[in-house]
């Protein structure tokens, strides 16, 4: 296997883009990851995008032969990639996969999700499709249930308190106050979090992650290429992806997701790190007791301490490990085929000290964590300077 780098990023806002369709979102952080990377789509040899249902949210299927149309990159290989809420981490895997192997050079890898066109109960139906229809969606369970049973359990077992799941909320508004592309650019109390509306207890409104547009993208290339593109490569140390049951009752512990644990450990071996090495994370924090389980599943805190390390500032921005200095999903916004990507831009930001005011001192190791529905896919990667 071949070393891989990032060598270009881009994106564009994330939020409500009502005048802005698949098409146009996705040439936006295409071309400017183009443009970043210093190369036109005549050196590009093929387009992966990570799309997880633009058929129910726009009408929109064959998606990847439509944002190579609207890139102007026919008639390259374009392929769309799906696995839920994780659908951009898995197309950046399956970039890097054919980076590695020698099949191609030079690659674009994007995602995007266009949610807001539909009303808020479509968009509730079609983001319960990544869970279990038979067994969980049929008999009324949304996300947002399903993580406050997560949430609920983790309280009963560790002393998790509900202050201790608003703290994600509030660290993650206050780094997304400081990023331009974020959704929600502005910082709230832990009163704020609390007296929000209730959703499914204990979850509350600002408990959760909000419906988005947005699209990411960033170009990858061969170890060769990448040293004569630029001087500040962004190099992919490790790519992991594990699975887990769709249904919640079919899992061992409600308090952990397996496929974390199991795509971090093996993350974490291909790069030849300790967790505790990592100085910037952007996990999945689609609900913030999500980033509890996440800071705990990849072994930054042990099992159960997740919550009293949020409340003591382990993970604020400058912290022990900086995590979710983008805002997270919580803030920054989460176009769920989208959000892998950003979290790849993010990360490559922050190791090229590019990041603006949110910016980690002496980034040099950085770990991206994409989460599919309640857990039944997670896929990490590691990357550094």
């Amino acid at each position: 296997m071949r070393k891989v780098a990032v060598v270009g990023v881009g994106m564009g806002k994330f939020g409500e883009r009502w005048e802005d369709g698949l098409r146009e979102l996705s040439a936006e952080a295409g071309l400017r990851a183009l443009e970043d990377a210093g190369i036109t789509g005549d050196d590009i040899q093929a387009l992966y995008i990570g799309n997880m249902s633009g058929g129910r949210f726009v009408g929109q299927e064959h998606v990847g032969a439509l944002i190579a149309d609207a890139m102007g990159l026919n008639p390259i290989p374009a392929t769309r990639v799906e696995a839920a809420c994780s659908s951009g981490g898995l197309a950046f895997r399956e970039a890097y996969l054919a980076v590695a192997s020698g099949e191609f050079d030079l690659v674009v890898v994007g995602g995007v999700e266009k949610m807001t066109d539909v009303l808020t109960g479509q968009a509730t139906t079609t983001l319960g499709g990544a869970a279990d229809q038979e067994w969980e969606t049929f008999f009324g369970a949304t996300f947002p249930s399903l993580y406050a049973l997560i949430a609920r359990r983790h309280m009963h077992e560790f002393g998790t308190t509900e202050e201790q799941m608003a703290k994600v909320a509030v660290k993650n508004h206050y780094n997304g106050a400081r990023n331009p592309f974020a959704q929600y650019q502005r910082e709230i109390k832990i009163e704020d979090v609390m007296n929000s509306s209730p959703v499914a207890s204990p979850l509350k409104l600002l408990d959760c992650s909000p419906i988005t547009d947005g699209a990411a993208a960033v170009v990858l290339a061969s170890e060769d290429l990448a040293r004569k593109i630029t001087d500040t490569p962004v190099w992919v140390r490790a790519s992991a992806q594990a699975s887990d049951s769709l249904a919640l009752h079919d899992r061992k512990s409600l308090t952990s997701l397996n496929a974390t644990v199991v795509a971090g450990k093996k993350a974490f071996s291909q790069a030849g790190i300790t967790p505790r090495q990592v100085n910037i994370a952007e996990v999945h924090d689609c609900f913030t007791i999500a980033e509890i389980l996440a800071v705990e599943d990849l072994g930054f805190v042990k099992k159960g301490e997740g919550g009293k390390a949020e409340e003591d500032g382990m993970f604020d921005l400058n912290g022990d490990i900086s995590v979710n200095t983008s805002g997270g999903l919580k803030a920054c916004g989460h176009p769920v085929g989208a959000t892998g990507i950003k979290q790849i831009v993010e990360i490559s930001l922050q190791l090229r000290g590019e990041a603006g005011k949110r910016q980690v001192d002496k980034a040099e190791i950085g770990l991206a964590h994409n989460v599919g529905g309640s857990g039944a896919t997670a896929v990490v990667h590691i990357l550094s300077r």
